[in-house]
C-alpha cells in the first residue's frame, strides 16, 4: 500500500477516478437490458447460463419452501443466534428511521398533515459472486417489513444455506437465482416469471450499479451503491486496528478502495507495515490483494483541517475515525456512515450495530444518506381547507394567480366566493 503526500494533484486523481462515469459498465448492462426486455424469461435465462454458469431450467428460477427448510436445519445453532441478533437490531433502528403520520394547523381553518404509505413491491437485489451477502438481505428486507411492504422479492445468484435460513426467519418466500444486470432488468421491467417491482434495492458491482441507474428512468431505486470505499482518518491509534479495518473493506472487491489519511507519518509507516503482515495471512485469492496495489493509499496530511477537507470531498461510503470523540463530526458532512472510536469496527456495521450497510459510493454521500426505513415509504400530504380557512387564503391567492397569468388558478378560487 503506498504511502503518498496530500497534495491538490493527488487529491485531483483520487477524486478523478471515484468519479469517473463508467462507460463501459453502461455499455455492457445497457445490452442485457434491452435483451431481457425484448426476450423476457428466455433472456434472462442466457445471460444467467452465461454470466452465472446456473442452468435455469434444471435448477428452477425459484427456490422453493423445502430447500428453505432445509436450509435452517443445515445452519448452525450459532449462526441462527448471531442472525436473529443482527435483525433485531436492524428492526430497533429501522422503526427509529420510519417517517410517521402528522397533522397541524397552519392558520384557523388550513391543516396540512402527511399519511405515510409503503411502496407496495420491493425488489432486494443480493450479491452472490464470491461471497452471497446474507447480511444485504437484513439491511433491505427488514426496513421493507418495518415499512409496511406488501411483497418482497429477493434475487441472488448464489443463494447459499446461510441466505436462505435468513430468509426463512425472515418469512420470505420469493427467492430467485438470478443475479447481474439480468436480475435488475427482470426486476424493473417484468417477465412472466419475474414481477415488476415498484423500486430495487441493494448494492452491486459495477455493472448492477449501471444497470440500476440506467433503469432508474422506469423504475424507482434505493441509490447508487457500488464498489466499497472506506478512509480511516487518524493521526494516533492502534496500526494493527487501523489496518485491519482497511483491508476489512478491501476484501469486498478488486474495484474496492481502501485509504488512510493521516497526519503522522511514524503511523503511515507502522499501518503499512500492519497491512503487508496481515494481508500475508489472508487467501491468496483474497480480492484485497488486488484492490489495495490498485486503488489502496494512505495519504499524509498537512494539517487535520485538511484531512477533513478531502474526505469531505472525496465522501466516502464509510469513514472511521478511531480516536476523534463526538466533537469530530462537526467537520463531517459528506460521508456515508461515520464509525467513532478505536472499538468502531467497521465490519460491525456491516452486519450487527442496526445501521444500514447499503451506502452512497461514487461521491453520492455529498446529496444523499445511506439506506433507511423512509426509502420505502411514500409521504403523502394532505390538506384539509374549512370555510373560515378559504375566505383567509382566498384573496391571496387570486392575487398570485393573477401574477403568473394563471386564469384558470384564479378562477377556480374565485367560483367558490
Amino acid at each position: 500500500m503506498r504511502i503518498l503526500r496530500l497534495t491538490a494533484a493527488v487529491e485531483k486523481k483520487l477524486l478523478a477516478a471515484g468519479n469517473r462515469r463508467d462507460v463501459q459498465a453502461e455499455r455492457v448492462a445497457a445490452k442485457i437490458i434491452a435483451d431481457v426486455r425484448r426476450r423476457g424469461d428466455a433472456g434472462l435465462r442466457s445471460w444467467t447460463q452465461k454470466l452465472d454458469g446456473t442452468d435455469l431450467e434444471r435448477t428452477g428460477v425459484w427456490v422453493s419452501q423445502q430447500e428453505i427448510e432445509e436450509a435452517l436445519r443445515k445452519v448452525g445453532t450459532d449462526f441462527l443466534r448471531a442472525v436473529k441478533h443482527a435483525i433485531s437490531n436492524v428492526r430497533k433502528v429501522a422503526d427509529k428511521q420510519l417517517p410517521r403520520n402528522w397533522s397541524m394547523e397552519v392558520e384557523p381553518g388550513v391543516s396540512v398533515g402527511q399519511i405515510v404509505r409503503p411502496i407496495e413491491t420491493i425488489g432486494c437485489y443480493i450479491p452472490g459472486g464470491k461471497s452471497t451477502l446474507l447480511s444485504t438481505l437484513v439491511m433491505t428486507a427488514v426496513p421493507a417489513q418495518v415499512a409496511g411492504a406488501k411483497r418482497i422479492v429477493v434475487v441472488c445468484s448464489k443463494p447459499n444455506s446461510e441466505l436462505l435460513a435468513t430468509a426463512g426467519i425472515l418469512g420470505l418466500r420469493e427467492i430467485a437465482r438470478i443475479g447481474g444486470a439480468q436480475a435488475i432488468a427482470a426486476m424493473a421491467y417484468g417477465t412472466k416469471t419475474i414481477p415488476r417491482v415498484d423500486k430495487i434495492f441493494g448494492p452491486g458491482n459495477r455493472f448492477v450499479t449501471a444497470a440500476k441507474q440506467l433503469v432508474s428512468r422506469d423504475c424507482a431505486i434505493d441509490l447508487p451503491a457500488g464498489p466499497t470505499e472506506a478512509i480511516v482518518l487518524a493521526s494516533r491509534g492502534n496500526s494493527r486496528w487501523i489496518a485491519a479495518d482497511l483491508l476489512a473493506q478491501a476484501e469486498h472487491g478488486a474495484d474496492a478502495a481502501s485509504i488512510m489519511v493521516t497526519t503522522s507519518a511514524r503511523l503511515a509507516k507502522e499501518v503499512q507495515r500492519e497491512i503487508t503482515e496481515q494481508l500475508k495471512k489472508l487467501p491468496e485469492k483474497n480480492a484485497a490483494n488486488i484492490s489495495l496495489a490498485t486503488s489502496g493509499v494512505i495519504l499524509l496530511a498537512p494539517s487535520e483541517q485538511a484531512a477533513f477537507d478531502f474526505v469531505n470531498r472525496f465522501a466516502p461510503e464509510h469513514l472511521s475515525l478511531p480516536h476523534a470523540g463526538a466533537a469530530a463530526l462537526k467537520s463531517v458532512s459528506a460521508v456515508g456512515t461515520v464509525f467513532v472510536g478505536p472499538r468502531a469496527a467497521q465490519p460491525l456495521g456491516d452486519y450487527a450495530s442496526g445501521s444500514n450497510h447499503v451506502l452512497p459510493t461514487g461521491g453520492w454521500a455529498r446529496s444523499r444518506a445511506g439506506l433507511s426505513a423512509a426509502d420505502f415509504v411514500k409521504c403523502i400530504s394532505v390538506q384539509t381547507i374549512s370555510h373560515k380557512g378559504f375566505r383567509r387564503l382566498a384573496s391571496d391567492v387570486r392575487i398570485l394567480a393573477r401574477a403568473e397569468n394563471l386564469a384558470a388558478h384564479e378562477n377556480a378560487v374565485a367560483v367558490r366566493e
